[in-house]
């Protein structure tokens, strides 16, 4: 679909150029808000709305220290998370990422611990389970056609008792506390230049594939955004970026397991937003039997995506074990499953199919950390977490419903 931005206006004084682009910025924001296309605006008042909460009843919930903290805290379920985006895309669900989130860290945690097999193929032979075990159930829902939510169901209950099977009586195994694992989050890039390097580095970045594709767009005579909102965009993340250095480097530094969070999602984006998989992922969540009609390969797509849900549940599981250094028959249970996907649906990506990006599980994710960061500093019961939680997963769907009806009356969905 054509980019229905506002064309660049002519140039002029410098104050009117910037004026114009932010009255043109409100008024595509309005047109949007009014035809159902909220994007991230609701979760993004969300997350000022419980930080703003949680740092007046505590002024150390906004401190540096439980900032990097909560950075790392939600590396592992956001990976899953993420995972999860790709088959709501598809209009779909998957029960299994949490069984095999923690199959993979038995696999990794059997075979490095109790057998001595070196980290680095130990954890290459985990994550490429996860990756078997999702395109075994996309396979089997694309063959079959029944639908995603049963077969991953089924594939919960199998891969747990799998993962109960690999650890036999052992319960519960230590990992090595300084192994290649270990540090995914416990490594710090303490040198302050190579926090704010890389917060240059992405602002730049974004504003080079802006203008790129204006380039593009231009030169096909099709919409395109002004340099004016193009420099916005790119000043507001640069904004964000360097208040977020900053903050880490008054702690201990960038996280080695945020960095590669935040590269994997990035790398994942490009993968939905600028590749012809992507685009027909977006289609099959559109219809599926239109893409049928339009030669898609349906099967192979559908596949895939449960091989991706299949991985990131892995490469998360691999992180939730660093972050304790150990595996136990728990790993992957308990409420790992629902928070990965609240943190997909909250964060905006739609449970109807076709709508949502990776960027949604880091926004999601960040306000569930958020609530249970701030419950945990304020000493409120788990039991309000759970309430709270569920609330404002309720609102996401509910706005997701409202926003689609929309979007039906004015004949976008």
């Amino acid at each position: 679909m054509a980019d229905s931005t506002p064309q660049a206006q002519p140039d002029g004084p410098r104050g009117q150029s910037v004026g114009r682009a932010v009255e043109n910025g409100v008024a595509y924001a309005r047109r949007k808000l009014r035809a159902g296309e909220v994007g991230s605006l609701p979760v993004i008042l969300v997350l000022a709305i419980v930080w703003i909460t949680f740092q007046s009843l505590n002024e150390n919930f906004l401190s540096p220290r439980n900032l990097s903290n909560l950075s790392v805290d939600i590396v592992g379920t956001g990976l899953i998370a993420v995972g999860i985006v790709f088959v709501l895309l598809l209009g779909e669900l998957d029960l299994s990422v949490g069984s095999i989130s923690g199959l993979a860290a038995a696999i990794f945690a059997v075979l490095n611990v109790s057998n001595g097999v070196p980290e680095w193929l130990a954890l290459i032979i985990a994550v490429l389970a996860g990756t078997a075990a999702g395109t075994v159930q996309g396979y089997s829902f694309a063959r079959t056609r029944v639908p995603a939510f049963v077969v991953t169901l089924a594939g919960l209950l199998t891969w747990n008792g799998l993962m109960l099977y690999i650890l036999g009586t052992s319960g519960t195994i230590n990992l090595d506390e300084n192994g290649l694992v270990a540090k995914l989050t416990s490594y710090y890039f303490t040198d302050d230049a190579v926090a704010y390097g890389l917060a240059a580095l992405a602002a730049g970045l974004v504003f080079l594939v802006s203008y790129l594709d204006r380039r593009r767009r231009q030169a096909a005579g099709m919409p395109h955004r002004s340099l004016q909102v193009i420099g916005l965009r790119a000043g507001a993340l640069a904004v964000i970026a360097f208040t977020g250095a900053y903050l880490l480097n008054r702690f201990q530094g960038l996280p080695l397991a945020l960095l590669i969070f935040l590269v994997v999602v990035a790398g994942l984006d490009i993968l939905l937003r600028r590749t012809h998989y992507g685009r027909q992922v977006y289609a099959l969540g559109g219809s599926v039997e239109a893409a049928r009609r339009a030669s898609l390969h349906v099967t192979r797509v559908q596949t895939a995506v449960l091989a991706v849900s299949g991985t990131m549940a892995a490469i998360g599981g691999l992180f939730l074990a660093s972050r304790i250094t150990s595996v136990s028959q728990s790993s992957g249970s308990g409420v790992l499953l629902l928070n990965a996907i609240a943190a997909a649906v909250i964060g905006g990506t739609s449970l109807f199919g076709g709508r949502g990006s990776t960027w949604s599980a880091v926004l999601g994710m960040l306000v569930i950390q958020s609530i249970s960061s701030g419950m945990a500093i304020t000493d409120t019961p788990a039991a309000v977490q759970f309430m709270i939680t569920g609330g404002v997963l309720f609102a996401a769907v509910v706005i997701d419903a409202l926003s689609r009806r929309s979007q039906e009356a004015h004949g976008r969905a």
